[in-house]
């Protein structure tokens, strides 16, 4: 049943919020997408629309895209819109003007289970932390970030070998969702808000910082399983790396081989031709593709060919 009385706007931009935008689409009136402007990416440095700005365009959405959110302009273009509740998935921080307009608030999909993993790469820090589990929350936006009150939370299992790419895709659809459930529930009146204090307590809180390139080398005196983790963890982006002849590699897939490496930890081991792998701590990271700097991923086999690796 399409509830056409409420009247959303949605505040998104990379793939991870199109599956909310398409669920709040199909049941509720999207009267509006504000989303990042476009810029220039690629060889040939073409004007690069957002995902989002795409999926909207298609179904005939509105699209803002202010450069500033503090401006005149779009302030009064959301006024103008009156909108009864705003959505936010994978977006820029909001000003309290902005977030506070709507009469029903405005509620954010954050990609863990707050109070935990609060920040810009929540997924990240779950695998390059070994977490077995995660999850989605839904919350309404406050001063501080991710720390608003929460309203639903969905928890996921996270596989041993699991990469970010491929939990961010799980979490894409559960958290779309999630969402879609949580503003039925705000439309019925049927679902109350939780302060985080509640949920808090005694716990120590792990950070969820935005990861940088220089936080980005991999540290091989660490323990294989600590190593591995943290490889999966910036698998696909940004992306672990390490120097190799003095060239730097960015480490795709690997493998974990734990035992007495009987090896200083960084010393690499190669039979030329079908494999390459690093001593850690305690054992052996096996690189299965590889991406050299201003050249594609490749299989490690592929990147052998014709090398030689001393």
């Amino acid at each position: 049943m399409m509830h056409r009385d409420l009247k959303i706007v949605f505040m998104g931009t990379p793939a991870f919020a199109v599956p909310s935008l398409d669920l709040l689409n199909k049941d509720f009136k999207v009267v509006a997408v504000v989303t990042a402007p476009d810029k220039p990416a690629g060889r040939g440095m073409k004007m690069h629309q957002s995902d989002v700005k795409k999926y909207a365009t298609d179904h005939n959405i509105p699209v803002l895209q202010p450069t500033k959110l503090k401006s005149p302009e779009f302030l009064e273009q959301l006024k103008k819109i009156n909108p009864d509740i705003q959505v936010v998935v994978a977006f820029r921080m909001l000003p309290e003007t902005v977030w506070s307009l709507p009469r029903l608030g405005t509620i954010n999909l954050h990609a863990s289970l707050l109070p935990q993993y609060r920040g810009a790469a929540p997924i990240h820090w779950a695998v390059i932390n070994g977490e077995k589990e995660t999850g989605v929350t839904t919350f309404k936006l406050k001063h501080e970030i991710d720390t608003g009150n929460i309203l639903m939370q969905e928890k996921v299992t996270i596989g041993d070998d699991e990469t970010t790419g491929e939990l961010h895709d799980k979490l894409m659809t559960v958290g779309a969702g999630l969402l879609l459930k949580t503003v039925h529930g705000i439309y019925e009146g049927t679902i109350k808000d939780s302060p985080q204090s509640t949920i808090t307590g005694t716990l120590k809180l792990k950070p969820a910082p935005k990861i940088h390139t220089e936080d980005c080398k991999v540290n091989w005196d660490q323990p294989t399983r600590q190593v591995f983790n943290f490889i999966r963890g910036l698998n696909p982006f940004p992306g672990a790396y390490t120097f190799l002849n003095d060239a730097r590699i960015k480490i795709g897939s690997v493998s974990k081989q734990i035992e007495n490496p009987k090896s200083t930890p960084g010393q690499l081991k190669t039979d030329g031709k079908s494999f390459l792998k690093f001593a850690t701590a305690d054992g052996f990271i096996s690189v299965l593709t590889l991406k050299p700097e201003g050249k594609r991923e490749m299989s490690i086999e592929d990147f052998l060919r014709g090398r030689r690796i001393l």
